[in-house]
């Protein structure tokens, strides 16, 4: 499996998060997100974004370093993190890793965490790393199994609408089958009962969100 790891830019992420990575990775930044890779260690490939927002010590870095950069102009219709999730599908991903703080703003979390969940993305296993939370975007229809630690929070959220025919075991509450609407509250803050949980989906999208995610299993 090619993993693409794409660093955001933002407040700086949790750097525990560099030893959940794989040692075989192609590290995309976008923008300031070199900033963080190199802060926590990283090896960068690839640089996407405007530049409007790296500092002038990583500019000169990329420069000095001769590192390929996929530059785009200020006034664009996508987000320097859609662009670099777009160049990880070019770059052969099968599997993507974002890697992210808690956010510095809730509209740019939001945008951020909506991207994820993009149907372009649905041929690669999407997830990230939101801080010390670990995301999971698991596109229906599919079976999947999420390892965690017995009693940590998992939530599922439908994104871009309701997720249809979800059926839930290895959690605290269960379900078979059920319709889940992207405006109710009904599958925040569920419990692991054992190593993980094991998910249905018939159509739709969800994120799979387990918080405090770094001080347990490898989800």
């Amino acid at each position: 499996m090619t993993t693409v790891v794409v660093v955001i830019g933002g407040d700086a992420p949790d750097h525990r998060v560099v030893s959940r990575l794989p040692a075989d990775r192609f590290v995309i930044a976008a923008d300031s997100g070199f900033d963080h890779a190199i802060a926590m260690g990283l090896s960068v490939d690839l640089v996407v974004g405007d530049f409007d927002s790296v500092s002038p010590t990583g500019r000169h870095r990329i420069d000095a370093d001769g590192l390929a950069i996929e530059a785009h102009p200020a006034d664009k219709d996508h987000t320097d993190t859609e662009l670099a999730l777009r160049s990880a599908l070019r770059h052969g991903a099968r599997r993507i890793i974002v890697i992210s703080s808690n956010g510095d703003r809730l509209d740019h979390s939001l945008g951020a965490l909506t991207a994820l969940a993009s149907p372009h993305l649905a041929t690669a296993r999407v997830e990230a790393w939101w801080g010390d939370t670990h995301v999971t975007v698991v596109h229906g229809p599919t079976q999947c199994r999420i390892t965690g630690r017995p009693g940590a929070t998992v939530s599922l959220l439908p994104i871009g609408g309701p997720a249809d025919g979800v059926t839930l075991s290895g959690t605290q509450y269960t379900l078979d089958r059920a319709h889940l609407s992207p405006t109710s509250s009904r599958t925040l803050s569920n419990v692991f009962i054992a190593e993980g949980l094991d998910l249905t989906i018939a159509a739709g999208t969800l994120l799979v969100i387990v918080p405090a995610a770094l001080e347990g299993s490898i989800p």
